[in-house]
């Protein structure tokens, strides 16, 4: 292939309107929170807990997650961008907190306060990307309360009020059909080319 056309074909690749990677990222956040919040919830056995989403979060919640991130970029969106890599990361961090555990490289003892502190930084975090989600539209604003909520019951939870973690998990749940909600419509709009799930304007 002569060198100029290959430059030509390579330009207008570049300037193609990419995917929306939206749905990809809200999907991998959704079904890892899911399994998480089901562990909590006391809806899968313990014993079981650490097969059900530690190698979800290694992959899809954080793998993938980071991928639609970087595809967010992109598509110019940097609140997307954020939170999907961000996100991403914040699920590999906590699969290997047990994996180290597991290698001995975290004692067993100090989990619990790890975790504590952990959630509480994750906290500050999805906090003022809750107060930016009030100019998305309302299903990422639900989708952004309620895992809000959800960390806040998980902190308390772990800094000594056990109890918390099952709310936690309940709550978590509701989060993550909020985030499935939104991955939906952003498949489920494009494909027919109308609006056929609502996600409600973003505010003014």
């Amino acid at each position: 292939m002569p060198k100029e056309a290959a430059r030509i074909e390579i330009a207008g690749f570049e300037t193609l309107t990419p995917a929306d990677p939206g749905p990809l990222g809200l999907n991998c956040f959704a079904l890892t929170t899911f399994l998480l919040s089901c562990v909590n919830a006391g809806f899968i056995p313990a014993k079981l807990a650490g097969h059900v989403w530690l190698t979800c979060a290694f992959v899809f919640g954080g793998g993938a997650q980071i991928m639609a991130g970087l595809w967010e970029f992109k598509t110019r969106n940097v609140f997307g961008a954020t939170a999907f890599i961000s996100y991403g990361s914040f699920w590999i961090s906590l699969a290997l907190i047990p994996t180290f555990v597991s290698a001995g490289i975290i004692p067993d003892k100090d989990i619990t306060l790890l975790l504590a502190w952990f959630l509480t930084a994750w906290t500050i975090f999805t906090f003022y990307m809750w107060l930016g989600s009030f100019r998305t539209n309302k299903a990422l604003l639900t989708t952004f309360s309620l895992l809000l909520i959800t960390f806040i019951l998980l902190d308390i939870g772990h800094f000594g009020n056990e109890s918390w973690n099952v709310a936690g998990g309940l709550v978590g749940i509701l989060t993550a059909f909020a985030a499935w909600y939104a991955s939906a419509t952003g498949i489920i709009n494009a494909v027919n080319g109308k609006i056929i799930l609502p996600v409600g304007p973003a505010k003014k």
